[in-house]
């Protein structure tokens, strides 16, 4: 069933005061097109730096199960040759003090990579909208002549 388009009107008292709404002419439209694909370019970059920092995280995630699964592997056997009870408490303690600081180091990398990925993408962002407003500014300077 197709419906039919809709319009301003459609929108009620939002659509009405858009409608009536009167927007500045674009004093320079070359270079609002600029600054927009500008604008684009940046979110863009933006977007594929925190992609590829979440593929980074992923990755190293998988590996750091892998490593976790063989070490637990290896504890494993290590403790099915120990004989003593004394000495299996001794050997599990010190197998659980060294997963323990294996995973506060694993953490702390994800933790490393995952802010590292965001301060990225916020450093990119955060320039391109200091740039937009001195275009802004140097749009409306352009405008007063």
């Amino acid at each position: 069933m197709a419906y039919p388009p809709k319009t301003i009107a459609d929108f009620g008292e939002f659509g009405k005061l858009f409608s009536e709404m009167k927007l500045p002419a674009v004093p320079d439209m070359e270079a609002f097109v600029a600054a927009s694909r500008r604008n684009i370019e940046t979110l863009t970059a933006a977007n594929r730096v925190a992609l590829e920092g979440a593929q980074a995280v992923a990755r190293r995630h998988m590996e750091i199960v892998q490593q976790s699964m063989a070490e637990l592997t290896e504890a494993v056997r290590t403790l099915s040759t120990v004989e003593t009870p004394q000495a299996k408490a001794a050997k599990q303690a010190e197998l659980l003090k060294h997963a323990y600081e294996h995973a506060v180091a694993n953490l702390k990398e994800i933790s490393d990579l995952i802010q590292s990925s965001n301060a990225e993408a916020v450093r990119l962002l955060n320039n391109r909208f200091v740039e937009a407003l001195d275009e802004v500014k140097a749009l409306a300077d352009k405008s007063k002549h």
